[in-house]
């Protein structure tokens, strides 16, 4: 009972609270301190504390979120709404904390940016694959990316901060702040795609060869990965064959490689990306879209 119910909520929460943590030191070590507004729910507080000053960042942001909350509750329903709860309360109670007792990192002013959108990439991502978001712009890119799905979610955020961030100009009056800010995003939308994306990613192969039974012989016994034999014909030459497709980690590649130039150093070999893979040794099919 401990290891199927209570132990996978326990290692969730750990993974969430660790993820606001990360992403928390991102918000008031490098970003809050040195005026850069990088999109998001965020983004918002810190111009809005900027504005007006009598709130802190993480309370702002904690306000923010509650009408944001209820609408990703509606849609997503109750259990969305404790974890996703639990991670902007955390999350803010950690920027309030790292603020008063912590202060700037450093206000270097490009450290900042690229350290704050590492560090902002890496929180979320753990956040996200724990099955929860930090509310705000989390919860509108989850509302939008269940409606697209083939739509990354990097890409998504990018969109909603370059607003954010060209608002922030004005407000600090300062090209400098936007353009470090922008800098963020971009850190950010390559980070958080590699925390996302980057474990899965796996290569589709494709083999063409007259010594096909040796090749896959030796892919499945060398790199211990299946083998699946698809029948082509040639358009040219009208011939019937048969093409070679494995999916392989991308460490099993360059095995792959010698293994097939080994046998045939004719062979025709395609070799495609393929970030997500489900089934029998890759991610469940019950595995939550990100």
């Amino acid at each position: 009972m401990f290891k199927s119910k209570i132990f996978p909520l326990l290692k969730k929460y750990f993974y969430i609270t660790v993820g606001s943590l990360v992403y928390a030191a991102s918000v008031s070590l490098f970003a809050d301190p040195n005026e850069l507004a990088p999109g998001g729910v965020s983004g918002i507080a810190i111009i809005l504390n900027h504005v007006f000053g009598f709130l802190s960042v993480g309370m702002l942001i904690l306000m923010i979120n509650i009408p944001i909350m209820i609408l990703g509750m509606i849609k997503f329903g109750f259990r969305f709404l404790i974890s996703t709860t639990y991670t902007v309360v955390v999350s803010s109670l950690f920027m309030d904390l790292m603020t008063k007792y912590i202060g700037a990192a450093t206000h270097d002013m490009f450290l900042a940016s690229v350290m704050g959108g590492i560090l902002m990439a890496i929180g979320i991502g753990m956040i996200f694959r724990a099955g929860a978001t930090t509310g705000g712009t989390d919860i509108i890119v989850k509302l939008i990316h269940s409606k697209y799905r083939y739509m990354k979610t990097g890409n998504l955020f990018f969109a909603i901060d370059v607003i954010i961030i060209t608002v922030s100009g004005f407000v600090f009056h300062k090209v400098e702040s936007a353009l470090y800010a922008g800098v963020t995003v971009l850190v950010y939308m390559l980070v958080i795609n590699m925390v996302l994306y980057g474990g899965d990613e796996a290569r589709l192969v494709y083999i063409i060869s007259p010594c096909k039974d040796k090749i896959t012989e030796r892919i499945m016994k060398e790199l211990d990965s299946g083998v699946t034999v698809l029948k082509g014909k040639g358009a040219y030459t009208g011939d019937d064959r048969e093409v070679l497709m494995c999916v392989l980690r991308m460490k099993a590649l360059p095995e792959a490689r010698d293994i097939v130039r080994e046998e045939d150093k004719n062979a025709f070999m395609v070799v495609t990306q393929a970030t997500s893979v489900f089934g029998e040794g890759y991610k469940s099919h019950d595995t939550e879209d990100l």
